[in-house]
């Protein structure tokens, strides 16, 4: 598949549809532009929005056993589709292809695994005056919004646990990271009742207005601190539920009893896997004083050992930063 000429669309209400406009993805291992992506219109927002709602109320009275049955299949139509999916997500985010091909490993298992769940009631008190019952009961409609590092896991991660309660979806990509999320909408397109998943992607313009909108019920944000205060403070209007994972500042001890050539490996990668673009990634290193000139020394004597280039290389073992601003954030 030629990425620069593939034409990529948004699913709104069971229909694969493009846009007016388009925003530039951009191959992070050679700073080219990749492919151009829709940028989604106020119009196609508001019909993405007014479709999961409308979709809403019917796939609440599926019951969770129908929707189960639906939501098990979209697992085998991203598998069967795993390599091509991988190359688009090493060009578009820059991981290795090893690693994207473990991104979906994990994508798999967490979709099958989380559409095996239930939502069973719970008698919190039953006698002959007063019966307490808690029921887990579907909100409407979700704004999911996943970030770049992971953008295919996090997006699934959202999205199946919503369905399976009984929500519409809604799922925003990061403007630097869709095509993969695109690609997979579209073979989706037509397992699912028309509204019941939306799939958009724009540029900075598209998420506010998303999340802000008075029709959407919860939003589910991966990403970064400062736009999650955002966030936060544009649903406070209309008092939203919102979910945040966002980013993390961990710390790795290496104890006097360490054996420091097994750790130094472990250090690195938990530090450096996926290029340190991770929330949990160890950020900081607490050494014990008879450790640390040798952990040190052993530590950049092992960074120097690990392959940095293009993800689709097969010596490569490190992956780029995703984008420039990330870049520049890191050097400084």
């Amino acid at each position: 598949m030629n990425n620069s000429t593939q034409t990529y669309r948004m699913l709104i209400d069971g229909r694969l549809v493009e846009s007016t406009s388009t925003i530039p993805v951009v191959n992070p291992a050679t700073e080219t532009q990749l492919a151009l992506a829709p940028d989604c219109s106020d119009e196609q927002l508001e019909s993405a929005i007014s479709a999961a709602r409308k979709a809403f109320p019917d796939w609440r009275g599926l019951g969770i056993e129908a929707r189960r049955s639906l939501i098990q299949q979209m697992a085998p139509r991203i598998e069967a589709h795993v390599p091509e999916l991988s190359r688009l997500m090493t060009l578009e985010q820059g991981k290795t292809l090893a690693a994207a091909g473990r991104e979906f490993d994990s994508t798999l298992r967490f979709m099958r695994g989380l559409a095996t769940l239930d939502l069973p009631e719970e008698i919190n008190e039953d006698t002959e005056t007063r019966l307490s019952v808690t029921r887990r009961v579907p909100i409407g409609v979700v704004a999911a919004l996943s970030p770049w590092n992971y953008p295919v896991l996090l997006s699934w991660w959202k999205v199946v646990p919503a369905l399976l309660a009984g929500n519409t979806v809604i799922l925003k990509p990061s403007p630097l990271t869709p095509l993969t999320v695109l690609r997979i909408a579209e073979l989706m397109v037509d397992l699912l009742p028309p509204g019941v998943l939306n799939v958009l992607s724009g540029g900075d313009h598209l998420g506010p207005k998303l999340t802000a909108h008075p029709s959407v019920d919860k939003i589910s944000f991966t990403g970064s601190t400062p736009t999650g205060r955002r966030i936060m403070q544009s649903a406070s209007s209309t008092l939203k539920r919102v979910t945040l994972e966002l980013g993390g500042n961990d710390a790795a001890i290496v104890l006097p009893d360490a054996d420091i050539d097994l750790v130094v490996p472990q250090i690195f990668w938990s530090a450096f896997t996926n290029s340190g673009q991770v929330c949990v990634a160890s950020k900081r290193v607490y050494i014990h004083e008879d450790h640390y000139d040798a952990f040190a020394k052993k530590f950049v004597a092992f960074a120097k050992t690990v392959k940095v280039g293009d993800g689709l290389l097969p010596d490569t073992q490190m992956g780029p930063l995703q984008n420039r601003l990330q870049y520049e954030a890191v050097r400084h």
